[in-house]
């Protein structure tokens, strides 16, 4: 975090793709991106790498009650808040969108940042300024991020002023996107603002943020988890019968970890627990059959069959580090995991283990100088939260 405030762009530059405020996309130290024959150096591409810095800095003060970081890296937050109303919504219209202004770097600049991932239904690609729907998402929980911070910090004007932007967001997001034809969200919104009527996992990124209401969030979860979204190992990118739907693509039906990691911490936020555990049930499953029993960056989409395990994505990243965390990220899931450490509190909420997890253990929990040892025990459709060490202040507390 550190690292991203000391990066942050101070400047616009049409080849980086960087105005104040914005959070590096990536760095590349190589000779092409040294003699700035590509923008990579230090790139700043990415429409979702900001809002995403926001929801890391209060995520990390909820874990650690580390003010003094915050307080270090305070104007770097203000300037990353304002670059979302200042120059992420180009045309004033309550949404964030991208465009590339230059002939080189990324033409798309959301988490699927290959040239054909976002389309309309009959499979034209969609032309800019794009709006993603899980970016406005992201900036959702940024602006309450960021507001949770100001208070902490003193500055209530500020952190009215934030939670202001993510009420006004949350007013007109559900109208602009929804398609009740899709049964979820669509995808995106073009430079004419019409909708990209196409089935998505990008939709389940709005219920990690706490955006949808309960009931769209039911609705995105069918639509997520039907035969043509999941394929038992996990959910595809594109459903199967979208246009540009294939199962060997990267973006366009493929199947990424940290994609379904992401939406099971959805499902479990609003209380879809048989959906997250199945989703979790099937990345278990396919990390049991692939090399090392190891997730890759992604694999392929085909329905899962007896007789095969998950058919590898042929240049994945092993190891990649998104994928690395989606474990983690599901088993946080499957526990309702949280933590307030200004409390000294760690809640679980609703924890609901899978039928195949009857029992988790855990050592040395920390929160702050404090510590307690746990076990989590499935027993029948319930699970339990057992304290078996306690060392310091700190309160567990399981809750419905």
């Amino acid at each position: 975090m550190k690292y991203l405030a000391a990066n942050q762009a101070t400047k616009h530059d049409t080849f980086a793709a960087s105005d104040p405020g914005k959070i590096l996309h990536e760095t590349r130290k190589g000779e092409m991106a040294a003699l700035h024959e590509i923008p990579y150096g230090k790139y700043y591409g990415s429409v979702d790498s900001t809002p995403l810095f926001l929801m890391l800095a209060d995520a990390y003060h909820a874990r650690t009650g580390d003010t003094a970081l915050i307080e270090g890296i305070w104007p770097n937050i203000e300037a990353a808040a304002a670059w979302i109303g200042d120059y992420g919504d180009s045309d004033r219209d309550g949404f964030i969108e991208y465009g590339n202004h230059s002939d080189v770097g990324l033409t798309n600049q959301g988490w699927k940042d290959t040239g054909d991932a976002i389309f309309h239904r009959d499979g034209k690609l969609a032309d800019g300024p794009i709006a993603l729907v899980e970016v406005q998402a992201y900036c959702y929980a940024a602006y309450l991020g960021a507001a949770r911070l100001a208070k902490l910090l003193g500055h209530a004007e500020r952190a009215a002023a934030y939670e202001q932007s993510a009420a006004a967001l949350r007013k007109i997001f559900d109208a602009a996107f929804w398609s009740d034809e899709l049964g979820t969200y669509a995808i995106a919104l073009d430079g004419d603002k019409k909708q990209c009527l196409v089935r998505t996992s990008n939709a389940g990124h709005v219920l990690f943020t706490g955006l949808a209401t309960p009931q769209r969030a039911k609705q995105v979860a069918a639509t997520l988890m039907s035969p043509t979204g999941f394929c038992d190992w996990g959910i595809r990118t594109v459903a199967e019968g979208e246009a540009r739907y294939n199962p060997m693509s990267y973006h366009n039906g493929g199947v990424w970890p940290h994609d379904n990691a992401l939406i099971a911490m959805g499902f479990a936020r609003y209380g879809l627990m048989s959906e997250m555990q199945r989703v979790m049930t099937g990345m278990f499953g396919a990390a049991s059959l692939l090399p090392l029993h190891r997730l890759p960056e992604l694999f392929c989409g085909f329905a899962r069959r007896s007789d095969f395990g998950p058919i590898g994505y042929p240049v994945a990243c092993i190891p990649q580090a998104w994928s690395t965390a989606t474990v983690f990220a599901l088993l946080g899931a499957a526990m309702g995991i949280g933590f307030d450490a200004t409390a000294r509190k760690v809640t679980f909420r609703n924890p609901a283990l899978p039928s195949w997890l009857p029992r988790v253990q855990i050592a040395n929990l920390r929160l702050g100088d404090a510590s307690v040892d746990l076990i989590l025990e499935r027993r029948g459709a319930a699970t339990t939260v057992q304290v078996n060490r306690h060392d310091g202040r700190i309160e567990v507390a399981q809750t419905a």
